[in-house]
């Protein structure tokens, strides 16, 4: 008679805990290790410019920056930042999901092509956006200004975190459409021809069948671009480096001038832990939303 295998043990007579450990170890010290030195020297004076001048500073540090006018523009135009580009790529994508879900010449090029531009490296994009497009004088923008007898626009001087928005933009609606168009393949044909037997349109069939429908992949593009669009930085440190002044500083673009710059570790370390208080904040409130989605 064979004697019945314990419960919560492997066939190896190991269990699952012990074959998980080491995993979850090596990924708990990959992500305390870090944070933990950055909490550390956000405590400390420490500014390679002043060597002598180490110790422990407090509250310090936090003090200097959030009484830095900087911090609250950069803070500013982080929160621009995600929110156009979560506007164009929301929009954008779920009208592009619908347009390429129908049949058409092409569709399965056209597909490849507008969806190529997330396989871009952001600072190849933004080197491309910066020297071939909107050049002053030599870009594709400046040429069509030029066609219709319009003068060329200084892009990255005149609007600045317009030309952030844009590139950006570019680079994530592939994404956004990719997440819908996926979302798209599992719409009910029936229930699309049925509502068309009824007399409903084109535009009553998107407000009542099809938004409902995607309102689930909706909330995933939210979630994944919010967490990414925090840290953008490539872009930034590519065609404005933050300028002119502090127009295009983000957080994350905030963090990089104290820390390589200014060389001023512990600001730059509160900096950082300002930041990822703020990107869990944003995960929980995310995380539960699309929670309640999925319930739904």
């Amino acid at each position: 008679m064979n004697k019945p295998r314990a419960a919560g043990r492997t066939v190896g007579g190991l269990r699952p805990l012990a074959l998980q450990g080491p995993a979850v170890t090596l990924l708990f010290l990959w992500m305390i290790v870090p944070l933990a030195m950055t909490v550390w020297f956000s405590f400390q004076r420490y500014n390679l410019l002043m060597p002598g001048m180490t110790g422990f500073a407090g509250l310090e540090n936090y003090e200097y920056l959030f009484t830095d006018p900087a911090l609250w523009t950069a803070m500013l135009n982080t929160l621009l930042l995600v929110g156009w580009v979560l506007v164009i790529t929301v929009v954008g994508g779920t009208l592009l999901a619908v347009l390429f879900q129908q049949d058409f010449f092409g569709r399965g090029i056209a597909r490849v092509l507008v969806i190529s531009p997330f396989f871009v490296m952001p600072t190849v994009s933004a080197l491309v956006w910066k020297n071939l497009m909107m050049h002053p004088a030599n870009g594709v923008l400046a040429w069509l200004a030029g066609v219709f007898g319009a003068e060329p626009v200084d892009w990255f001087s005149s609007l600045p975190m317009t030309s952030i928005v844009i590139i950006v933009a570019w680079q994530w609606l592939p994404f956004a459409l990719l997440i819908l168009l996926t979302a798209m393949q599992s719409l009910d044909d029936d229930q699309v021809e049925a509502a068309r037997m009824d007399g409903a349109g084109p535009v009553a069939i998107f407000f009542f069948i099809t938004l409902p429908h995607l309102k689930r992949a909706i909330s995933v593009v939210i979630m994944i671009e919010m967490i990414f669009l925090l840290t953008v930085f490539a872009e930034i440190f590519v065609t404005t480096s933050g300028g002119p002044g502090l127009a295009t500083t983000n957080l994350a673009y905030l963090i990089y001038i104290r820390a390589l710059l200014d060389f001023d570790v512990g600001m730059a370390s509160a900096g950082g832990v300002v930041a990822i208080i703020l990107a869990n904040i944003v995960a929980i409130f995310l995380v539960r939303m699309v929670a309640k989605n999925l319930d739904e």
